[in-house]
């Protein structure tokens, strides 16, 4: 680019079309955040839910597979990690969104 020659810009098209896809899927969908995480801790609620009773039925010697215990427990172990870093990552963004300057 030379001195004093004006900067066009042009949108990127695959990146409109990306965009108005999203938005697109955000309107079917029509759930907010707050209504994606409500849903989210609720499901892993009920997967520790889950877990528990089935501890419980073979700590009290009940006939359980031990193996189904296990899945259910690793279950709910790998669902509340997730929506820890999902929190992590909540926190960090709300974090950076306050540090810009407006």
């Amino acid at each position: 680019m030379k001195i004093g020659q004006a900067l066009t810009l042009t949108p990127n098209v695959g990146q409109t079309s990306r965009n108005s896809l999203i938005d697109k899927t955000l309107k079917e969908t029509n759930a907010s955040f707050g209504e994606t995480l409500q849903r989210a801790i609720a499901d892993v609620n009920s997967l520790q839910t889950e877990a528990g009773a089935a501890v419980e039925k073979m700590v009290a010697g009940e006939a359980v597979d031990l193996h189904e215990v296990m899945i259910a427990v690793e279950k709910a172990k790998t669902s509340f990690d997730l929506l820890m870093e999902i929190r992590n990552k909540t926190i960090d963004a709300y974090r950076e969104i306050m540090k810009m300057q407006v």
